[in-house]
């Protein structure tokens, strides 16, 4: 298996800043898998591309330039969302 120790040189580990923060530089898919409570957020304001290739690889900042929203505010929001 690829998740194995030695096949990359490190053993696979996740990355718990990853999940414990949400910024502007979070990636959607990241964000959505550690706090699915968020998903509802990113339905509401128009981000229902959460299933689509991009939202595996794109930030908040990113999605939110492109939906013409306030990251720092949609930020704001998510942590609510995530109790955090």
């Amino acid at each position: 298996m690829f998740l194995e120790a030695g096949v990359w040189g490190e053993a696979p580990h996740i990355a718990l800043d990853r999940c414990e923060t949400i910024t502007a530089d979070t990636n959607i898919g990241d964000l959505v898998l550690w706090h699915p409570e968020t998903a509802e957020i990113l339905f509401d304001i128009g981000m229902h591309c959460l299933g689509c290739p991009a939202a595996g690889a794109e930030t908040i900042r990113e999605a939110s330039e492109v939906h013409g929203l306030d990251a720092d505010l949609l930020v704001q929001k998510l942590k609510e969302a995530a109790g955090l």
